[in-house]
């Protein structure tokens, strides 16, 4: 009987579950399982206005909270101005970010070196303070890289080549205020890659890299959006789903709605184009290694 193995619980009694994903409490964990949420980044910081499409890292920090233990590793393969690095710093987690251009990478350094600045001048002297790791180097040569284990990737792709698609959202404000419109003009630039297929193909090499990298039973979160190109929709949210499932386990997507931005008359009176305002954060795990 069960009884004769151990000591038998109390009436109404409950067994302690033990949560060996993240350091949440039952509440929290749930509340995160919502499949939608509303997000609207706040205004962006002064520094990092010259990269045209900055990751919140307030959100990012949610995600990180959710998928790792205070102490593990974060990878983001694709840093930019170092948001990832930044949610890192502030829940106690070691980051480890590799970005293509030389000015992000240091706009990443800067703000990590102020953060940490900040952290002394308050009095904080927490033993949790983990190191933060910027890598100036192209993410198709990660294994070179000697990154080692980590715990959890999060990162959010170009979206193609949309920056360069004449009219695209702000880029005629961010011209005139001399603020870059688009990543850079590096052939290496998955933003420059001008064929979907090819930028598909080598968006998922990257992905299939951080793959060996992960420990088993971890995740990938990518954040990403459908397209929409010349009159036609490029579904890259969804293609990247399949390509990567052929891999990793798809576990599922929590739907980033934004709420506070201005609409347009796309096709007005005479066709149907959505103003497109989610984002989809597709979470893939890495099974366990057949032993």
């Amino acid at each position: 009987m069960r009884a004769q193995r151990g000591q038998v619980r109390a009436k109404g009694e409950r067994r302690q579950r033990v949560n060996r994903l993240n350091d949440l409490s039952s509440k929290e964990w749930i509340k995160f399982q919502k499949s939608w949420f509303v997000h609207n980044p706040p205004p962006r910081e002064k520094g990092v206005l010259l990269h045209p499409a900055k990751f919140p890292e307030n959100m990012v920090q949610q995600f990180i909270e959710f998928f790792t233990k205070a102490g593990e590793t974060v990878l983001d393969p694709m840093l930019g101005t170092g948001s990832t690095l930044m949610a890192c710093a502030a829940s106690g987690r070691r980051g480890i970010g590799i970005e293509l251009q030389p000015k992000y990478a240091e706009i990443a350094e800067r703000r990590l070196a102020h953060a940490q600045a900040q952290l002394r001048l308050d009095g904080d002297s927490a033993p949790a303070r983990q190191p933060q790791r910027v890598i100036l180097g192209d993410a198709r040569s990660i294994d070179a890289m000697n990154i080692g284990p980590v715990q959890y990737c999060i990162t959010s792709p170009p979206y193609w080549d949309m920056l360069r698609r004449k009219g695209f959202e702000t880029q005629r404000e961010r011209r005139t205020g001399g603020l870059d419109v688009a990543y850079s003009e590096d052939e290496r630039d998955l933003g420059n890659v001008a064929e979907y297929e090819e930028f598909l193909d080598q968006l998922c090499d990257i992905y299939l890299r951080v793959y060996d990298l992960l420990d088993d039973r971890r995740y990938l979160t990518v954040i990403v959006k459908n397209i929409k190109k010349g009159g036609k929709v490029y579904p890259l949210a969804w293609d990247l789903g399949k390509r990567l499932a052929e891999r990793y386990a798809l576990k599922d997507e929590k739907i980033w709605c934004q709420d506070d931005q201005r609409l347009a008359p796309y096709g007005m009176f005479s066709a149907w184009v959505s103003n497109t305002m989610h984002h989809y954060c597709l979470n893939f795990r890495k099974e366990a290694s057949a032993t």
